[in-house]
């Protein structure tokens, strides 16, 4: 790939967002190239969390290139899955986690908050400026960030545009830890070692449950209400595998089916 790097580590894809002289701005054959990555990612039966990143220490993406549609680019094919390949995929119950490093600016920021964590380097700088260019975060921005930190502070930042740094960031609500630079992918890596200690098939159960049962009108609904990678936990290898483990007690031998 020209615009993205991609690296399978066992259970683990990282993948690095590689334009560093445009900030990681990306412009839709990059788009393309991302959707692509998390495409395979998704359909793997041997990839269960995925880490996104930006390379260098500058940026983990600027958002949208508009130096490249302020030239003339071409904007045209845009993949369906959204900015970054991950801003409109709704399907994905596979966890991935956002390893920001350096500027996470409009579209940058909203491919983050498409992830399930969020991990930030110390010079990690978070926004939403897109009215002071005379736009909007219409890839999911606008709507994702309410939802995680609550109206008044999203508002906050989303009406003015300003900037928030890491540590803010983790009050507020959307950071789940601050590290410095040179620690942050190994520590992304932790976290998702820590995810693959349990099922893949209760991990995938509870992203699913979680996301979706926020579309449900009361508390009620949301637990009583079917959600498919439940009835598949009910049906797996899995489900049998871990209390056997337990009983056994040792380590489970997980299958992800």
């Amino acid at each position: 790939m020209e615009f993205c790097t991609v690296e399978d580590r066992e259970r683990i894809r990282i993948v690095t967002i590689n334009r560093p002289e445009r900030m990681n701005a990306l412009h839709p054959p990059a788009n393309r190239e991302l959707a692509e990555a998390f495409d395979e990612f998704a359909a793997s039966e041997e990839l269960w969390v995925a880490i996104i990143t930006g390379a260098g220490d500058r940026a983990f993406s600027a958002g949208n290139d508009l130096r490249h549609q302020a030239e003339g680019g071409d904007m045209s094919g845009q993949p369906a899955t959204g900015f970054g390949g991950l801003t409109s995929r709704y399907d994905l119950d596979k966890p991935v986690i956002a390893a920001v490093n350096g500027v996470a600016m409009g579209g940058g920021f909203e491919i983050a908050l498409a992830c399930d964590l969020i991990i930030a380097s110390d010079n990690a700088r978070f926004a939403l400026p897109e009215p002071r260019v005379g736009l909007a975060a219409l890839a999911g921005g606008l709507h994702r960030l309410p939802r995680q930190i609550g109206m008044k502070r999203a508002l906050g930042m989303m009406l003015t545009g300003r900037h928030v740094m890491a540590d803010e960031g983790q009050e507020l609500g959307f950071v789940n830890q601050v590290v410095p630079q040179d620690q942050l992918l190994q520590t992304a890596l932790d976290w998702a070692g820590q995810i693959l200690e349990c099922s893949p098939m209760s991990v995938r159960a509870t992203k699913q449950a979680a996301y979706q049962g926020l579309s449900e009108p009361d508390l009620e609904k949301a637990i009583s209400a079917r959600y498919p990678a439940v009835k598949a936990l009910y049906e797996s290898e899995d489900f049998i595998e871990g209390p056997r483990a337990f009983a056994e007690k040792r380590p489970p031998e997980w299958k992800g089916r």
